[in-house]
C-alpha cells in the first residue's frame, strides 16, 4: 500500500464517488421514488438488509439525491437516548432544533411545545451544537399550566396544518435500529407510529427486517404484521453479487497488503485453495471485508514474512469469523502440527480435534478446511491421509503452520529456540553459494545455537544444487571440532551426527557412484581433521550402521585405505587434538592387514585426556507411557583397552593423568576412575 493511501476502515460511504458495488443508480431511483409518493397523510420507507450489508452506505447515496432535489433531510440518533419519555422528548426537541436552523421557525416551536406535551413533561438535558438553550422542567409546568401549551390533539391539529403547507416534504432518517436493545427497537416503532401521519414527513428508517421482528414479537406484538402497516415502502438490498465480492476482497487486500513482506513470495497454489474454502465462506459482506483486510494488514506487516503470507490470510479469517476456534488452536497446536506424540496419545489428539470441530457451529466445513489445508498433519483424525516427520522440514522451509514452531510464532509472536534457529539457517541458506560468507556466516553463531541452525539446514534439501556440495561440506565437516562436545540434543545427537546429516543430504542428490567419488575426492583434501575425514568416507561407504553406500565398493575400500595412509603421515603428537581419537586408532586397526606397521601413541597426558573424552558417550532412555527422558554417561571401556593393549597400561595412564597435578579434572576422568573401581552401568 502507497503511503499516500489510507486502508479502509469500517465506515459507511458518503458519496457516490466511493461507491464500489454499483449502488449508486439503484439509491437514486430509490430517493426518487420516496419522494414521488403522496405523503400528504405522512410515508414510511425503509431499507432492509442484514448487518454488514451496506445500509447506511445506501442511505447516504439516497440521501445525496434527495438533497440535489432541494429536499430537507433530517437525522435523528436514537443510540443517544434510553427510555420511552426520554425518547419522544429527545426526537420532538432534535426535530424542532434542525427545522428551526433550516428556516421552519413556527412548525420547529409546534413541534418542540408538542414533544414536551406528550413526553409525560420528563426531560433531560441534551447535548449538540443545535440545543444550546436549557430549560428547567419547571418552566414546561408553568407554560403548561397558564393554558399556553393547549392541548395535545390541538397541538398536533396545528402541527399538521402548517406541514401542509410546505412546498418539499421533509426527510427523517433513522438510521441503525436494529442496533438496539429489543425495548428500544419497539420504542422506536412507538414513536413512528404515534407521529408516522404528520403530513409531508418522510420516514426513513434502517434495519434488519429478522432483528426487528424478532424485537416486535417479544413485546407481545405481532412483528411481521406491525411492520406492514406501518412501513409503507420497503426496499431490501440486494445480495452483493459474487464475482463483485470477489473483486472487492482480492482489491482490498491488494491494497493493503501490496507492501507486506512475503507478498511477493506467496504461494498461490496454496492461497487459491485457502481463499476459496476458508477465508470466503466466511465475507458475508463489505463490512466483513473491511474487519478482514485490516486484520490481515496489520499480521501480514507485524509477523514480517516470517509466517507463509497464504496461511497468515487463513487464520486471519478464522480469527476474525470464528474466535471460538481461533481461541483453541494454541492449546491444540501438537495436535494440529503434528508434534512428536507418543503413540498412545493418539485418542487424546482425536478428541482434540472432535472439540474442535464442535466449537465451530454453522462453519464446520470450514474448519475441516483449515485442517485440511492448514494442517495436514491432523487429517487422519478427519479421515483423511497420514503425514510423517519427513513432511516438517518441507513446512517449516516454506514457514507453513503446518510446523509447530511457525504456528507458535504466529500466534505468541515471540520466535521458539527452533524458529530461531531456522531464521539463521535461512540466512546462511542465502550464503551458501559462497563458501567464505557461508563460513564466516556459521561462525559467527555463538556456539550454544550453532548446532540448532546447523540442523535446521536440513530444511532447504530441495534446493540443494550440485554446486553448493563441495563448498558447503567442507564448511560445515571443519565446524565439527567447533561443536563437538556442546551439550547434546534430548534424543542423544551428538554434533558429527548432527553435520553428518547435512552433509548426506548435499550428497546423496547425486545420481551416480561415480559423481559421488568425485565430490568426496574433491572434499576430503580441505578438510582439516583425519576425524572430519573419517565421517564422510564412513557415511557413503559399506560400514553397518554408518554407510549409506553412495560410491562403489572398490572406491570405498579405496578411500578408506587412502584415509588410513594419512593417519599415518600425520604427526602422532597431533592426534590429541582430534575431536574423535579414539574412532580413528579403532578405524586404523580394523584397516590394518597383517603385515602392515602398528601406529604408535604418545605417551601423554594431552592423548589420555583426550582418549577418554572420546570415549564417552550419553545413552538416552524413556519408560513406557512416560516422556520423561533418562540420560546416563559411560565410556567405550572395552575399546579404550583394546586400543591401548590391555586394561593395566589404561590404569596406569589414568594414574599418571591423576598425578599431573592438574586443577580441574572433567567428568571423563571422574568416570573412568569409577570404571577402576569395577562400577559398570545397569543396562535397561
Amino acid at each position: 500500500m502507497s503511503a499516500n493511501r489510507k486502508l479502509p476502515v469500517d465506515n459507511p460511504i458518503t458519496s457516490a464517488r466511493a461507491d464500489a458495488l454499483g449502488r449508486a443508480s439503484q439509491a437514486q431511483l430509490f430517493a426518487e421514488n420516496i419522494l414521488g409518493l403522496d405523503s400528504d397523510n405522512g410515508v414510511v420507507a425503509a431499507v432492509l438488509g442484514p448487518w454488514g450489508s451496506g445500509k447506511t452506505s445506501f442511505i447516504n447515496l439516497a440521501k445525496e439525491c434527495i438533497r440535489e432535489r432541494g429536499v430537507p433531510v433530517l437525522e435523528f440518533n436514537p443510540w443517544m437516548f434510553s427510555g420511552a419519555d426520554q425518547l419522544v422528548q429527545a426526537f420532538f426537541s432534535e426535530l424542532s432544533a434542525q427545522l428551526k436552523q433550516k428556516d421552519f421557525g413556527e412548525i420547529s416551536e409546534l413541534i418542540d411545545d408538542y414533544g414536551e406535551l406528550i413526553s409525560g413533561l420528563a426531560w433531560v438535558p441534551l447535548v449538540g451544537p443545535w440545543l444550546a438553550r436549557l430549560k428547567a422542567a419547571f418552566e414546561i409546568i408553568s407554560r403548561i399550566l397558564r393554558g399556553r401549551a393547549g392541548s395535545a390533539d390541538e397541538r398536533r391539529r396545528r402541527i399538521q396544518e402548517a406541514l401542509k403547507g410546505l412546498d418539499e416534504p421533509i426527510v427523517v432518517i433513522l438510521d441503525d435500529i436494529d442496533r438496539l436493545t429489543h425495548t428500544e427497537v419497539r420504542d422506536i416503532f412507538k414513536l413512528v407510529r404515534l407521529t408516522a401521519r404528520f403530513p409531508r414527513i418522510i420516514y426513513l428508517l434502517a434495519f434488519d427486517r429478522l432483528m426487528v421482528e424478532c424485537a416486535l414479537g417479544e413485546g407481545g406484538l405481532p412483528g411481521r404484521e406491525y411492520l406492514e402497516k406501518i412501513v409503507n415502502l420497503g426496499f431490501d438490498l440486494p445480495r452483493i453479487p459474487e464475482q463483485v465480492m470477489d473483486t472487492q476482497i482480492i482489491g482490498v487486500l491488494g491494497d493493503s497488503l501490496g507492501d507486506a513482506p512475503g507478498v511477493e513470495s506467496i504461494d498461490r497454489d496454496a492461497w487459491l485453495d485457502i481463499y476459496a474454502e476458508i477465508v470466503r465462506p466466511l465475507i458475508k459482506n463489505m463490512r466483513d471485508v473491511r474487519r478482514y483486510s485490516l486484520a490481515a494488514y496489520s499480521s501480514a506487516h507485524g509477523l514480517e514474512g516470517r509466517v507463509a503470507i497464504a496461511d497468515v490470510l487463513g487464520l486471519e479469517a478464522v480469527r476474525i469469523f470464528i474466535p471460538d476456534v481461533f481461541d483453541r488452536l494454541h492449546a491444540y497446536a501438537p495436535v494440529l502440527t503434528g508434534a512428536d506424540l507418543p503413540s498412545s496419545d493418539s485418542q487424546y489428539a482425536a478428541d482434540q480435534i472432535r472439540e474442535l470441530l464442535d466449537s465451530s457451529g454453522n462453519n464446520r466445513d470450514v474448519v475441516l478446511s483449515m485442517i485440511k489445508r492448514l494442517f495436514p498433519a491432523a487429517q487422519k483424525y478427519v479421515g483423511g491421509s497420514a503425514y510423517g516427520v519427513d513432511f516438517k522440514n518441507g513446512w517449516l522451509a516454506r514457514r507453513r503452520v503446518a510446523h509447530e514452531d511457525v504456528l507458535r510464532f504466529y500466534l505468541e509472536r515471540l520466535a521458539s529456540e527452533g524458529l530461531k534457529s531456522f531464521t539463521d539457517a535461512d540466512s546462511a541458506w542465502r550464503k551458501i553459494g559462497d563458501e567464505s560468507e557461508f563460513d564466516e556466516f556459521l561462525r559467527s553463531i555463538p556456539n550454544e545455537r550453532l548446532l540448532g541452525v546447523v540442523s535446521s539446514l536440513e530444511a532447504f534439501e530441495d534446493q540443494f544444487e550440485s554446486q553448493h556440495m563441495v563448498p558447503a561440506s567442507v564448511v560445515l565437516l571443519n565446524l565439527i571440532p567447533k561443536v563437538h562436545g556442546l551439550e547434546r540434543s534430548p534424543l542423544g545427537r551428538d554434533a558429527s551426527l548432527v553435520v553428518g546429516r547435512v552433509v548426506y543430504r548435499l550428497i546423496r542428490r547425486l545420481e551416480s557412484h561415480a559423481a559421488v567419488e568425485k565430490v568426496v575426492r574433491d572434499i576430503l583434501p580441505r578438510v582439516e581433521t583425519l576425524s572430519s575425514k573419517l565421517r564422510l568416507i564412513s557415511m557413503v561407504g559399506y560400514r553397518d550402521g554408518v554407510g549409506h553406500r553412495l560410491v562403489s565398493e572398490d572406491a570405498a575400500r579405496q578411500l578408506e585405505l587412502e584415509w588410513r595412509a594419512a593417519v599415518h603421515a600425520n604427526a602422532p603428537d597431533l592426534l590429541a587434538e582430534e575431536w574423535d581419537v579414539l574412532r580413528v586408532l579403532l578405524m586404523e586397526r580394523d584397516l590394518a592387514g597383517p603385515h602392515d606397521p602398528v601406529l604408535g601413541l604418545p605417551d601423554s597426558i594431552e592423548m589420555t585426556e583426550a582418549l577418554l573424552r572420546s570415549a564417552m558417550s550419553e545413552a538416552v532412555s524413556m519408560t513406557a507411557g512416560n516422556r520423561a527422558v533418562r540420560r546416563s554417561t559411560r565410556l567405550a571401556w572395552e575399546t579404550l583397552v583394546k586400543i591401548l593393549g590391555g586394561e593395566d597400561e589404561l590404569r596406569r595412564r589414568i594414574d599418571a593423568l591423576k598425578d599431573s597435578g592438574k586443577e580441574q579434572v572433567d567428568e571423563s576422568l571422574e568416570l573412568a576412575c569409577k570404571y577402576l573401581s569395577g562400577w559398570r552401568p545397569q543396562e535397561r
